[in-house]
């Protein structure tokens, strides 16, 4: 299992620390994101073009894109693009990494 440390605009990482957001859509081409791997989403105030120093753990558990395709997924998902679900994990599980 690998961690991918990326960058999460602040009203995004709010919505996932919050439990709405249970997704994210990143550039696959950028990182090889398998289901289990760990996503840490530094929060970062795009208008002070600045990392808040917040940050989120949550694990990959399932990925849409091309290759594992839904009903839309092949007309209506770039190419280069994918849809992961996370799932928050607790402040305690940092210790995992």
């Amino acid at each position: 299992m690998t961690t991918h440390i990326v960058k999460s605009w602040t009203h995004l990482f709010q919505a996932a620390k919050d439990g709405v957001k249970t997704h994210d859509i990143r550039d696959r081409t950028e990182r090889e994101y398998r289901v289990g791997d760990y996503l840490v989403l530094k929060e970062f105030d795009f208008v002070r073009g600045e990392y808040t120093g917040d940050e989120l753990l949550t694990k990959i558990t399932y990925i849409t894109d091309r290759d594992t395709p839904c009903a839309m997924s092949s007309n209506g998902l770039a190419q280069d693009l994918c849809i992961l679900s996370i799932q928050r994990l607790g402040d305690d599980e940092y210790a995992i990494l």
